[in-house]
């Protein structure tokens, strides 16, 4: 039983880790290199990550540089840029790629706020689908005779503590960025 809980923890602990790296994908008005990191390029005929082909720097706070490592990927690393839903043009001088973050409408800020909370429900549901598999194997264990119903009550009670530990944390996670979102 104490594997099991064991496991449910990092399963749940992968799904709030999740969630904070995709968050960090999400702009907020503000230069970050992680607003990037989804970004894929067309590279050598295979679909790279940006981050894998150029150095990527946030010299001002409205401002990111990208150093592509071979020029000859400056066309491709464009393109994909402005083929991301970031909405973000970039300005090659043929030394750099610059990046000017400009100011988040208040629709477009909604509309990111909108998406956030997604993604923190998506986390949600990941760390509800681990208890209830956890669960379900442990009722199973039971039903075999491995187990013993005063047993089986503790392990629910601390899967249960996992569960609102791990949503507690999503709901922090979800609430900075919410306001970071909406800082003007």
């Amino acid at each position: 039983m104490k594997q099991r809980v064991a496991d449910a923890k990092r399963r749940m602990e992968g799904a709030s880790k999740a969630f904070a790296n995709e968050m960090n994908s999400v702009r907020t008005g503000r230069a970050s290199t992680a607003l990037l990191d989804r970004v894929t390029v067309d590279a050598y005929g295979v679909r790279t990550p940006l981050n894998q082909l150029a150095s990527i720097s946030a010299p001002e706070a409205r401002l990111l540089t990208i150093h592509p490592y071979d020029r000859g990927l400056f066309q491709s690393i464009e393109k994909a840029i402005q083929e991301s839903d970031l909405g973000l043009t970039p300005n090659n001088d043929g030394q750099i790629i610059r990046i000017g973050i400009p100011q988040l409408s208040e629709e477009r800020r909604k509309e990111f706020v909108r998406l956030v909370g997604k993604m923190a429900e998506d986390a949600r549901i990941a760390v509800r689908n681990v208890r209830r598999d956890v669960l379900n194997e442990v009722k199973r264990a039971e039903k075999e005779g491995d187990v013993s119903k005063n047993e089986v009550g503790r392990v629910q009670d601390e899967i249960q503590k996992l569960t609102d530990a791990e949503i507690k944390i999503i709901d922090e996670q979800l609430r900075r960025k919410e306001a970071e979102i909406l800082e003007v």
